[in-house]
């Protein structure tokens, strides 16, 4: 699937990802491919992203993640 981490001021990230694990605001969540359809808040915690052997880690305060057709875009 494929996953764009975006900031005001430039993308942080964007590629492809086998699971992304994001700190939610009631609890860590993960998102496979094929996910249904969300919209969610994030809290403050680690969001990372594996492919498979490589594993890339953010540190983010909040946020806000979409996921639409195997694309992740979540803005922090």
């Amino acid at each position: 699937m494929q996953v764009e981490i975006l900031t005001p001021d430039r993308p942080l990230y964007s590629g492809n990802a086998d699971v992304v694990s994001l700190p939610g605001i009631n609890g860590n969540f993960q998102i496979l491919e094929n996910h249904a359809p969300i919209i969610a808040n994030l809290g403050k915690g680690s969001l990372t992203i594996k492919s498979g052997s490589d594993t890339q880690t953010f540190e983010i305060n909040s946020g806000l993640v979409e996921v639409l057709k195997n694309k992740v875009v979540v803005l922090v």
